[in-house]
């Protein structure tokens, strides 16, 4: 019996791995949990004998019939821990949006906690204190939309105030989010200048999504920032902070 236990501990490991993406490979189960591609294949079987229905895509990986939903995981003393820590965090983020859904689906995840999780939770939320932005300011609203429109590859028309007080009025392709000093930076093709650019979510005014949409960029996130790293290599007259500068907003204002 022993030796089931961390078979039925990494079986429902599977399970929480398979429900959180919408196509998971044999070599990623393998890796997450330091087993064989051999193991992988006798686990997910046995999964599909007690009923899970897994689907099979061939040359891509497993994943959960549409619709299927498992009951509600149970988290460790240490998971609790850890998301009740991301929530100061996020809730100290200076993007309303992104702070106002995790307080949304933290309070959905709390309910399912045990009662004496729930207790010890409160009393560690008032031994946490998060010390940058430290008056709390909210300098920007979009991030969870500008997620949904990079996900789903949505035009959308921005008004941006430059940090040199240049308005301008953009329709943009988003194509990916960072943070850099508490900032978030959106990138994305602009129809405007027919090139990336870098856009401060702070110095966006406006921002109205369309119902046109546009064909995937063939380029990867760190394809993006090598090509930036290229240009700074090219321009050594740039001292490097200005180059930081000139990355972290919008490129040609």
């Amino acid at each position: 019996m022993a030796e089931d236990k961390p078979r039925l501990a990494r079986l429902t490991a599977i399970l929480t791995q398979l429900q959180s993406k919408r196509i998971v490979t044999a070599k990623d189960i393998a890796e997450k949990h330091d087993v064989s591609i051999r193991t992988v294949y006798r686990d997910i079987r046995t999964l599909e004998q007690s009923g899970i229905p897994i689907i099979t895509e061939e040359g891509k990986g497993y994943t959960l019939m549409e619709g299927y939903r498992l009951p509600p995981v149970m988290f460790t003393e240490e998971e609790a821990n850890a998301l009740i820590t991301a929530e100061h965090l996020i809730l100290k983020n200076k993007d309303q949006s992104l702070a106002d859904q995790y307080q949304n689906a933290i309070t959905k995840i709390k309910s399912v906690l045990r009662i004496n999780q729930k207790s010890t939770l409160e009393l560690l939320a008032q031994r946490i204190q998060i010390r940058n932005n430290r008056n709390n300011s909210k300098t920007s609203n979009y991030l969870i939309q500008l997620q949904s429109n990079i996900a789903n590859f949505q035009v959308v028309t921005i008004h941006y105030l430059s940090l040199d007080s240049q308005r301008t009025e953009r329709k943009i392709e988003p194509f990916a989010l960072y943070t850099t000093n508490d900032n978030w930076i959106l990138i994305a093709f602009c129809r405007k200048r027919n090139d990336f650019r870098a856009f401060r979510l702070d110095c966006i005014q406006q921002l109205t999504k369309t119902q046109e949409h546009f064909e995937p960029h063939n380029i990867t996130l760190e394809q993006y920032f090598d090509e930036c790293r290229k240009k700074w290599t090219n321009t050594p007259d740039i001292p490097l902070t200005q180059g930081q500068s000139n990355f972290a907003t919008d490129q040609d204002t």
